[in-house]
């Protein structure tokens, strides 16, 4: 190791970043610690920090309290199908924004981004009653339909298509006679594969974590997503805290499966979609 590598500021930020990865890690790394221990365990003094031999037992009074696999299937429709009509309908939109020039474009996109600055509450009560008069409460189509096309996503391709595609490839492409949904389809989508894979990875986490969406418009338990499904198991005097860590961990995997084969995509993407304003 040469000295450069000793340096008093590097080797200070190595162990700033080292005590930021510990202080973000530390609560995944309890959430599974714990979904193998007792309840008396979890709150003994101090709590433990490796693994129980409770974990089979955990998982069996979720199933108990829970139609669990029910709830995480059905979190796993609602945020897929989220997340195929936010890959669709926000690349459609980006690409409408960066190519095509149309009356109120710009007050358009306008509206777009400064609706992400609006407090996400503000929609609960409009969005109740939209699927109370469809018929949709209690209905997985009631969470993934008003999410099918978010402002960040619009945005997120617009910058993209916008920097990171030649104008001159899509004007080739209408000279050999192709349409708009031709271009679109096949040059322009198979090109966006950074923006695609952040988008899908931000719309899915945020599908998955959803918790206000599920508690304004389901009503059974059967049709809870796994956020809600876990917070009715909470009772002042009563909750199975280790059972509670065993259904988090297990709502875990699909997130943390998703952000290792995304990781990098994810940052190129959001880089690429930061080069033109």
């Amino acid at each position: 190791m040469s000295r450069a590598d000793l340096h008093p500021a590097r080797l200070a930020a190595f162990l700033l970043v080292g005590a930021g990865v510990v202080v973000l890690a530390a609560p995944f790394w309890f959430t599974f610690v714990f979904a193998t221990h007792a309840r008396q365990e979890i709150f003994a003094s101090p709590p433990p920090a490796w693994f129980g031999t409770h974990f089979l037992s955990n998982v069996s009074l979720l199933l108990e309290r829970l139609p669990f696999w029910r709830n995480l299937s059905l979190s796993l429709y609602v945020a897929a199908m989220t997340t195929a009509l936010n890959l669709l309908l926000c690349s459609l939109a980006g690409y409408a924004f960066a190519v095509h020039e149309f009356r109120f474009k710009k007050p358009l996109f306008a509206l777009v981004v400064g609706s992400m600055m609006l407090p996400s509450f503000l929609n609960m009560i409009p969005t109740f009653m939209v699927m109370d008069l469809l018929g949709w409460l209690d209905q997985p189509r009631a969470l993934y339909v008003p999410g099918a096309a978010g402002a960040l996503g619009i945005f997120l391709m617009r910058q993209y298509i916008g920097s990171a595609i030649p104008r001159d490839l899509i004007d080739a492409a209408r000279m050999d006679g192709c349409g708009e949904l031709r271009v679109f389809w096949s040059v322009v989508l198979p090109l966006c594969g950074p923006a695609l894979g952040t988008l899908g990875l931000i719309t899915f986490i945020n599908a998955w974590n959803n918790f206000v969406g599920p508690l304004v418009v389901m009503r059974s338990v059967d049709n809870y997503t796994v956020p809600l499904a876990l917070r009715s198991m909470q009772s002042p005097n009563n909750t199975e805290w280790g059972a509670l860590m065993a259904g988090s961990a297990i709502a875990m995997l699909p997130l943390l499966v998703a952000f290792v084969f995304s990781a990098r995509r994810l940052v190129a993407g959001l880089t690429a979609g930061a080069v033109r304003g």
